[in-house]
């Protein structure tokens, strides 16, 4: 099934170029049609295809996708709109970024297809960290899985500088273990947006964050 029509990525190439509030309300039925409704069908594809692989993901396109103005309070950049449509699909939605799911990201130059737990609390970063300790040799496996390493590379984000003394030591051979975000991500060209296959490609990249999402909620929650 094809979800987007090609003036979905031309839609934000131009508003890259009109970021302002008169060219958005003059192509405003245009972004309803083009833009906004054909990805809340493609979101609520992907929410169903999450939840064949954690049936506890049900959440409403709603309750995934950013709204797609930006909020301006304390950037400089006062440019009202985003350029791209993003979702987090997982347990908690948009509104909770540290729940183990995945993210899906859509504008004129790409779709960034993703997972992990992008923001982590003080308690819960530290049960991560837990727990790759103490599973090694199951986590290296999971990260170097052929699939995983194929579609996604590395574990990606920020790192401590200072960390507990009980990591310390186990860092220097597992650098990993200084990071405070854990999430995975890549970037597709635009042009898989308008291909029939589009959902078929999703699930393969869903699939293949599955078990790292399923050892973060395992440290986190069990």
């Amino acid at each position: 099934m094809k979800y987007f029509s090609k003036d979905f990525a031309l839609f934000f190439r131009e508003l890259e170029k009109n970021n302002d509030r008169d060219w958005f309300q003059a192509n405003k039925k245009r972004y309803e049609t083009n833009v906004k409704k054909p990805f809340e069908e493609f979101v609520e594809a992907c929410i169903k295809e999450a939840s064949k692989i954690d049936p506890e993901i049900r959440i409403t396109p709603k309750e995934a996708i950013f709204r797609i103005h930006r909020d301006v309070r304390f950037s400089k950049d006062k440019s009202p709109y985003k350029t791209h449509l993003g979702a987090v699909i997982s347990k908690g939605g948009r509104k909770n970024h540290e729940i183990p799911g995945y993210y899906v990201h859509a504008s004129g130059k790409n779709l960034m297809l993703g997972g992990g737990a992008y923001f982590l609390s003080k308690e819960m970063l530290y049960k991560v960290r837990q727990e790759i300790s103490y599973s090694k040799k199951e986590f290296s496996k999971i990260i170097n899985a052929k699939s995983f390493q194929d579609l996604y590379g590395e574990i990606k984000g920020e790192k401590n500088k200072i960390l507990p003394k009980e990591f310390k030591e186990e860092a220097k051979e597992m650098p990993i273990l200084a990071n405070k975000q854990f999430y995975f991500m890549t970037e597709l060209k635009s042009s898989v947006l308008v291909k029939d296959d589009l959902l078929a490609i999703v699930r393969k990249y869903f699939k293949a964050g599955k078990k790292f999402n399923e050892f973060l909620s395992r440290a986190m929650y069990d």
